[in-house]
């Protein structure tokens, strides 16, 4: 599908999710449709850095608290607004993600030592987070509520659905710009041969660390929604293992460095952790079973996830017809 083509489908996109609200008031649907663009978002982020730049990260909830803790910090000890608190939260998350881009691309860590050194910065900040007082320690921080649009505050689920699908509209626009402009492809030059890029002109440092960047400031925003949905968070919430994997598995399930996976990954995981949570209760654990269990699964049996279903069915029947003839 050409640039306009995937233009015109996300356009779609977020016209028919926008209508979701006027269709059906009821909160649970609201409420299942807002946590289903809110998993997309953050695999979108993990797709940019992971998917596109083919930098594994396993600490991207490092972004994640980083723009919660500024959100609710700068409402509640700075006193700035809650919109004025969420530019911040996406720029800060940006900022860090130049700041660790810089300093691990610089020693040329890729592969599992970039993964481990991320997992390791989320821990480290967890750590932080936890024996500093203005991040409310490990108790945590409570934002108030003083709910009107203009304090980021909504009476219903439909006004968070429609501020999370900007931020996945947004995400989905960035990724066709990857998809179809210079700068994707050389990010994606350097993700398949960091050799064969830096020879034809690429900066792969460069390149990888505006990449991370761009994929912290729209995790930051994922933090900072967070926060203004359910009001608290905490270390554990904020730079805990959840988000992370729960933003890896859903880009890698549903089909890495393309537009549509990430958002069909965190759809069907959704979907599953909705049907177990009705089926088991609030089990302690239990997603990040199924995640792991998923994972493997798709791994083992589509490698190219859900996404990429269409593709290997066709090159699955055209050996069979080779083999044939």
């Amino acid at each position: 599908m050409n640039a306009r083509g995937q233009l015109a489908g996300i356009v779609v996109f977020a016209v028919l999710v926008a209508c979701v609200p006027l269709v059906s008031t009821s909160g649970v649907v609201l409420n299942f449709v807002m946590m289903a663009l809110y998993a997309t978002l953050i695999a979108q982020a993990w797709n940019i850095l992971g998917g596109f730049g083919g930098q594994f990260s396993f600490g991207h909830a490092l972004f994640f608290g980083t723009g919660a803790y500024i959100q609710a910090m700068a409402q509640m000890q700075g006193g700035l607004n809650a919109w004025v608190a969420l530019a911040l939260a996406v720029a800060g998350a940006g900022v860090l993600g130049l700041c660790i881009g810089a300093l691990t691309f610089r020693y040329g860590l890729k592969g599992s030592y970039f993964a481990l050194v991320t997992l390791a910065f989320a821990e480290v900040f967890r750590i932080l987070a936890t024996s500093v007082s203005f991040t409310g320690g490990g108790v945590g921080l409570m934002v108030p509520l003083r709910e009107s649009a203009a304090n980021f505050q909504f009476a219903s689920r439909s006004g968070y659905l429609w501020v999370v699908l900007a931020f996945v509209t947004a995400a989905l626009l960035v990724t066709c710009w990857l998809r179809n402009g210079r700068f994707g492809a050389y990010l994606q030059a350097v993700r398949d041969n960091e050799d064969a890029a830096r020879a034809v002109g690429v900066n792969p440092f460069r390149i990888k660390v505006a990449a991370i960047g761009i994929s912290g400031a729209f995790m930051g925003a994922a933090g900072a929604f967070y926060v203004q949905v359910f009001q608290y968070v905490d270390p554990g919430i904020a730079f805990g293992p959840a988000t992370s994997v729960e933003a890896l598995v859903g880009a890698i399930v549903g089909g890495m460095g393309t537009l549509w996976g990430p958002v069909l990954g965190a759809v069907v995981l959704h979907v599953l952790a909705e049907f177990t949570r009705n089926l088991f209760g609030e089990l302690p654990g239990i997603n990040m079973v199924i995640y792991g269990t998923v994972l493997v699964l798709i791994v083992m049996f589509l490698p190219r996830g859900i996404a990429g279903i269409g593709l290997s069915a066709r090159q699955l029947w055209a050996g069979r017809g080779r083999s044939h003839g």
